[in-house]
């Protein structure tokens, strides 16, 4: 099945799987009952497009937009080029955690990213900084523990929600806006959810 949106992106199946947080196999299923537009390759491999994708999220109320799956897993992508490269070796925040605890970062990497993502999906609800507060208080305890001190907790903190944001940043110049508030809000929110998460390791320092 051609596709008239030729100048745009198009993505793979499993890709399009990933944006749209489903099995390769239900993308599939959609794609071959006509539910969601695909070409195909030279090689017979679907491609589905950026664009498409975006309306059939919107259009399905279980679906999160497009936008904020492929900004989660870009800044996902991100952190895991990072992690084990020698600038991040020989950052000293990183140099003086254990093993244990470099490894429970990579999966906090993931946990936050989910947490952050629904937050913003359900609308950004004050309720919602709950899980913030939560993921800040593991994180410093954890790193308590490791004998972290608060200004090398921040920057490995720093570290990761530069990611974040910087995804943002690139998405919204690849894609044009649908409207012209459309990409200060989710700015917005997300920090509204790393600020809470950042007031949370602070405060659990000072208690501690």
């Amino acid at each position: 099945m051609a596709n008239r949106n030729e100048g745009s992106e198009w993505v793979g199946l499993r890709r399009a799987a990933e944006i749209l947080g489903v099995h390769p196999a239900t993308v599939r299923n959609w794609a071959d009952s006509g539910k969601l537009p695909f070409r195909r390759t030279a090689g017979k491999h679907r491609r589905f497009n950026l664009k498409d994708l975006s309306n059939y999220a919107h259009a399905s109320g279980d679906l999160e937009p497009v936008e904020l799956q492929v900004i989660m897993q870009s800044a996902l992508g991100q952190t895991r080029m990072q992690v084990g490269s020698e600038q991040l070796e020989s950052a000293p925040w990183y140099a003086a955690m254990s093993d244990d605890s470099k490894q429970y970062l990579r999966e906090q990497g993931r946990r936050v990213l989910e947490a952050m993502r629904s937050f913003v999906a359900a609308g950004a609800p004050d309720e919602g900084l709950s899980s913030a507060i939560a993921l800040g208080k593991d994180y410093a305890e954890r790193l308590i523990a490791d004998g972290i001190t608060l200004p090398q907790a921040t920057r490995g903190f720093y570290f990761f929600s530069d990611f974040v944001l910087n995804s943002i940043l690139t998405w919204s110049e690849l894609r044009q806006p649908s409207n012209s508030t459309e990409w200060s809000t989710l700015l917005r929110q997300v920090n509204t959810y790393m600020h809470a998460m950042q007031l949370s390791i602070v405060e659990y320092y000072e208690e501690d």
